[in-house]
């Protein structure tokens, strides 16, 4: 009679250590502890193409004569261009904006006094902009355009937008690099640490902001920066990486 109730009492025991064997495996392996680092690169470039415009405008009380007046001077303006160096593909002339031009004067005086608005001539404005891989070039012009001024040319010189061409290929590059970055980053922190844990498989990544900034600036926005006022320009790429710890 003993002897039978050992054997049930037994069974027991076997079944209850391999539940608590098959539950602390499942716990061990869910377990896995990690590590998140954020990796970065960054890099110089100069801008391989440029943008730039200047506008003219000439009133006059006749609309049509003021149309024709614009177009001596914006004729003008192109002779200098080409003068320069600039070709005819690089130069583009947007249609004529006309708007009519108004005063306000004042007649009589005291309880007298009216106000009223006057015509002063209709305003032609036209602008003339270039686009061109000759940056120094372009620049140059950009600066010394309003030399015209002193054949009677109203022109009125834009500031010029510095360009990178290759900036969606740069972009993936540095990503790769950052990547490679957060990689080197968490292993040295692992091997510092000195517990013979290393670096295991990727689990998360996410790619931060891209910022394009002039040259030396650290300006960061959470929407990206995309600088074209500066020749010299800083590139700054950004992951946030999360490795599991084996």
């Amino acid at each position: 009679m003993e002897r039978r109730s050992l054997v049930p009492l037994a069974a027991a025991i076997v079944i209850a250590t391999a539940v608590a064997s098959v539950a602390w495996v499942s716990v061990k392996t869910a377990s896995h502890a990690s590590i998140d680092v954020t990796g970065s690169a960054k890099r110089r470039i100069v801008s391989d193409l440029i943008e730039w415009d200047a506008g003219l405008s000439v009133r006059h009380a006749d609309r049509v004569e003021a149309t024709r007046a614009l177009k001596k001077q914006v004729e003008k303006t192109l002779a200098y261009l080409k003068a320069q160096g600039v070709k005819d593909d690089e130069i583009r002339v947007s249609s004529v904006s006309m708007d009519e031009a108004h005063e306000t004067e004042v007649v009589g005086s005291g309880d007298e006094r009216v106000e009223r608005t006057v015509s002063k001539g209709f305003d032609a404005v036209q602008n003339v902009s270039v686009r061109s891989s000759d940056v120094a070039r372009l620049e140059r012009i950009s600066r010394e355009v309003t030399n015209l001024l002193e054949d009677g040319v109203p022109v009125v010189s834009g500031q010029p937008q510095y360009l990178y061409t290759k900036l969606g290929e740069l972009k993936i590059e540095m990503l790769a690099e950052a990547s490679r970055d957060a990689r080197t980053r968490a292993e040295k922190m692992i091997e510092s640490a000195g517990s013979g844990a290393k670096v295991g498989p990727l689990m998360n990544v996410d790619m931060g902001v891209i910022n394009v900034n002039p040259a030396n600036s650290t300006s960061t926005d959470w929407q990206g920066n995309n600088d074209t006022s500066s020749l010299e320009k800083d590139i700054i790429t950004i992951v946030h990486v999360k490795y599991r710890i084996d």
